[in-house]
């Protein structure tokens, strides 16, 4: 029962559906919608691999289309929102396929975080990942680089700093999933700010 509650409040948050509303679907249970938002951060430390990739999978498919991905490019800036607020945000505004989705692999996220211990994670060893990553994007593309590092906010430095995340992506779904898991459990706590090396 407890995990079919967080199933309705997340999906409702994803697709801008009034937490009110949620509480009166729940069966009659008392709810904190504020105590399970503040809890999003530590339910993601709980997040086991497969559902993870799940997280990271649904990114990638949705940012195949052009207008998708503007949208999805934000969640990597460094001060992006990536609480389930700034998720549900985001979600909101894709595709309704890509919306379901990415609302399924969030819910199903979640559901399985409150079924399991926090989850082994090596900070260190998921941004060497993130950096052969990096390197491959590199490699592949032309002025992927450049892109990554445009701070600018006109148009076109968006566009090509977007364009920088989505080879970065790509590069990301070549790896092993415990990587890819390890990965996006990073980018959804720190963006992609820890690219560069420590000053």
């Amino acid at each position: 029962m407890r995990c079919t509650v967080v199933l309705l409040m997340v999906s409702s948050l994803l697709l801008a559906m009034p937490l009110q509303a949620v509480a009166q679907e729940a069966g009659g249970w008392t709810l904190d919608p504020d105590a399970l938002l503040a809890s999003g951060n530590d339910l993601l430390r709980q997040v086991p691999d497969t559902e993870m990739d799940g997280l990271f999978q649904a990114v990638h498919a949705a940012a195949q289309d052009d207008r998708q991905a503007q949208l999805l490019c934000g969640l990597f800036d460094p001060d992006a929102d990536r609480s389930l607020q700034g998720l549900g945000a985001i979600a909101s505004k894709l595709e309704p396929a890509s919306r379901q989705r990415f609302a399924t692999a969030v819910a199903d996220a979640l559901v399985a975080a409150m079924q399991s211990p926090p989850q082994a994670f090596d900070a260190a060893q998921a941004r060497q990942s993130l950096k052969a990553s990096a390197a491959t994007a590199a490699i592949l593309h032309d002025g992927f680089v450049a892109g990554l590092d445009n701070a600018s906010n006109d148009a076109p430095s968006r566009d090509q700093r977007c364009r920088s995340v989505r080879w970065l992506l790509d590069a990301m779904r070549s790896r092993p999933q415990p990587e890819r898991a390890a990965m996006t459990r990073l980018l959804l706590e720190q963006g992609l700010s820890r690219l560069a090396p420590a000053a």
